[in-house]
């Protein structure tokens, strides 16, 4: 099996032609009958040893952070930290590998988070403790950026960085409950608006620019969903696995409206970016909303109903997807649409 980086690699190499490349990749969309941008390619396994590598580096680490600990608590961290970074210039700068090198990147960024922490205080500490833990991470994010240039990193780091304006605002102005959920809300959209930085500078899907912007989709859609419906006031899958006596609270109608007409306009965005973490992260949420109108209704449909209702409503939607989004597409202005994947 052959990567896009890997397409990409030849091509610097001079094993093959750019055009040759570009037929290659034709050749393949013809097949599938879809372009290789409507396909969401992202890099995650260059094989099973990727498998075998991860688990070896994960086992390797937690063993070093178990024996650190020894010292301080904070010292197992940070030798974790260290070592990840250093596992890094082999398997990520020499080897590139796909999946070792997001988990090094992770058990960079998790292992520095936690020793930061304990260092500063302790879990639970003030929130202004958690959100210096959080840039300081953000800052190693970037570092680590700059020298391996792992697609996950920059998701990741906007990710660290609203959580620690969140958390600065929670400790700064502690009585107005929902002002974290309303600026994770709008860092969700800037981060939307970074992966279609990321996006729109490579339409065709075909470099690193392109797995950049799948991560930052990626990191984007639970900051927008999750706030927009939580400000609704809808709780998510929990509820469908509540008790039964939990779920006697009277469900608010007009909120689970109001959340399908915002999954229908979150999936329209989907199909017009052609990218579907929007509708994955919103799942849970519609399926409650759905859960909630069939209770109010006569139609009183179970879970499962619901689920197997928004199932086949999205196998639906994958097998039209490219017809739905050249319906879309043709809505827009010529200049957005010459900047979006081609369906």
């Amino acid at each position: 099996m052959y990567s896009e980086a890997d397409l990409d690699a030849a091509v610097s190499a001079g094993v093959l032609s750019p055009e040759g490349a570009a037929a290659f990749r034709s050749f393949v969309a013809g097949q599938r009958a879809s372009s290789p941008a409507d396909e969401e390619h992202f890099r995650l396994l260059t094989g099973f040893n990727d498998i075998f590598v991860s688990i070896a580096l994960l086992l390797t680490l937690f063993a070093l952070n178990w024996v650190a600990k020894a010292a301080s608590p904070w010292a197992g961290s940070f030798a974790m930290a260290a070592a990840s970074w250093g596992l890094g210039e082999y398997f990520t700068r020499r080897r590139r590998m796909a999946l070792p090198s997001i988990v090094l990147f992770l058990t960079f960024c998790g292992s520095l988070f936690f020793g930061l922490l304990m260092l500063l205080a302790t879990p639970g500490a003030h929130p202004t403790t958690t959100a210096a833990a959080l840039a300081l991470t953000a800052g190693g994010a970037y570092l680590h950026w700059r020298r391996f240039m792992v697609p996950i990193t920059l998701a990741a780091g906007a990710a660290v960085t609203v959580g620690a304006v969140a958390m600065l605002a929670a400790g700064a102005v502690p009585d107005i409950k929902q002002l974290p959920a309303v600026l994770f809300l709008l860092g969700g959209f800037a981060v939307f608006a970074l992966a279609m930085y990321w996006d729109v500078s490579d339409p065709e899907r075909k470099t690193r620019r392109s797995d950049v912007g799948f991560w930052l989709h990626l990191a984007a859609a639970p900051m927008i969903v999750h706030p927009a419906f939580s400000l609704l006031g809808l709780s998510g899958i929990g509820f469908l696995f509540a008790p039964a006596a939990a779920q006697q609270t009277p469900p608010d109608l007009g909120a689970a409206i109001i959340a399908i007409v915002l999954y229908l306009a979150l999936a329209a965005v989907a199909l017009i970016v052609d990218r579907r973490a929007l509708l994955v992260s919103a799942l849970a949420y519609v399926l409650y909303a759905l859960t909630t109108l069939f209770k109010a209704s006569s139609l009183n449909m179970s879970a499962a109903m619901t689920c197997l209702l928004i199932g086949s409503a999205l196998l639906l939607l994958s097998a039209l997807w490219h017809r739905a989004r050249q319906g879309l597409l043709g809505l827009l202005p010529v200049g957005l649409r010459s900047r979006l994947p081609r369906p």
